[in-house]
């Protein structure tokens, strides 16, 4: 981003995911984002900071279940078999930025 304001926008952006608010048309996801989507990204952050799915479903206001769909899928798409596994995936990728 041309003013330096990455952090921020990604700030706004995670905000109006949670409040399910549209921003208009998404940027392209960026290299190495593994096929996952926004919202997959957020989960495995949360993950790779040790969040169970009860925390991550309260943290981003979806449901338990809903939270255990999106670290099934994660599981899957980055083809590792647990968590911790998943957390280290993120590392490696650059996917495990910090989680506010």
């Amino acid at each position: 981003m041309r003013l330096g304001a990455e952090p921020l926008r990604a700030e706004v952006e995670a905000l109006a995911r949670r409040g399910r608010l549209d921003l208009g048309p998404a940027a392209p996801p960026s290299e190495g984002a593994a096929g996952l989507t926004p919202r997959e990204l957020e989960v495995l952050r949360l993950v790779a900071a040790g969040r169970s799915n009860g925390q991550i479903a309260e943290a981003l206001f979806i449901s338990r279940k809903t939270a255990s769909v999106h670290v099934s899928n994660i599981l899957a798409k980055l083809d590792v078999h647990s968590r911790t596994e998943a957390a280290a995936a993120a590392h490696r990728l650059g996917l495990d930025d910090p989680v506010a």
